[in-house]
């Protein structure tokens, strides 16, 4: 389904998030149906739109947008992700959509990681989704990237808004790039689930 949603995403990231996705559905701690998912594509860069947001429920796509990466993760490509309060870093790994704000970037929504050692620090470093003028693909096509963040996935200001809210109060993000040492120590990739990613696949 997320294939045929998101032809223009790159199908093995789509099988992934699909893999991560009932994953999390099966654990016992969630008991709920999640029926929306972003996946944030870090390994295309900057430059292109790299984030996509599903509504499960309907099959159909939401948004397919820009989306900037942590100033310490690279330029227009990303290269470098961490999990350590301070690192301006990007993280990867699978996160929950939690509650909305209002802060210095305006209005935000923050994300709980569920993938301890990679992610789980997400909250307690403010790594949330919110607006960021920088985040201008115009602009970036003359100096070559986006403007980056401190480590958050920003996103356009004129879609802030209800980016945010279509993923707000439980939605799951999955941020992927071919990290080695994330792809064999993700607990929820590693196929202890039994799950095969075919929902992504048809």
């Amino acid at each position: 389904m997320l294939a045929r949603a998101a032809p223009d995403a790159d199908r093995h990231v789509l099988q992934l998030a699909a893999r991560a996705l009932r994953c999390v559905q099966r654990r016992p701690d969630v008991g709920m149906a999640r029926t929306r998912l972003g996946v944030i594509d870090y390994s295309r860069p900057s430059t292109e739109r790299r984030l996509w947001v599903f509504d499960l429920a309907r099959q159909r796509l939401l948004f397919e947008e820009w989306v900037a990466h942590g100033r310490n993760t690279g330029g227009d490509r990303s290269e470098h992700f961490s999990n350590r309060e301070g690192s301006y870093m990007s993280s990867l790994g699978m996160f929950t959509a939690a509650e909305t704000y209002t802060g210095g970037n305006g209005y935000s929504l923050r994300l709980d990681g569920l993938e301890p050692g990679f992610n789980d620090r997400a909250r307690e470093r403010a790594i949330v989704i919110h607006g960021a003028p920088y985040v201008n693909p115009v602009v970036a096509r003359g100096q070559g990237r986006l403007g980056r963040s401190l480590g958050c996935p920003a996103v356009r200001p004129q879609v802030a808004r209800s980016l945010i809210d279509s993923l707000a109060g439980g939605a799951l993000v999955f941020a992927y790039y071919p990290d080695p040492q994330w792809l064999q120590q993700s607990q929820l990739l590693d196929g202890g689930c039994g799950v095969d990613g075919s929902v992504a696949a048809h």
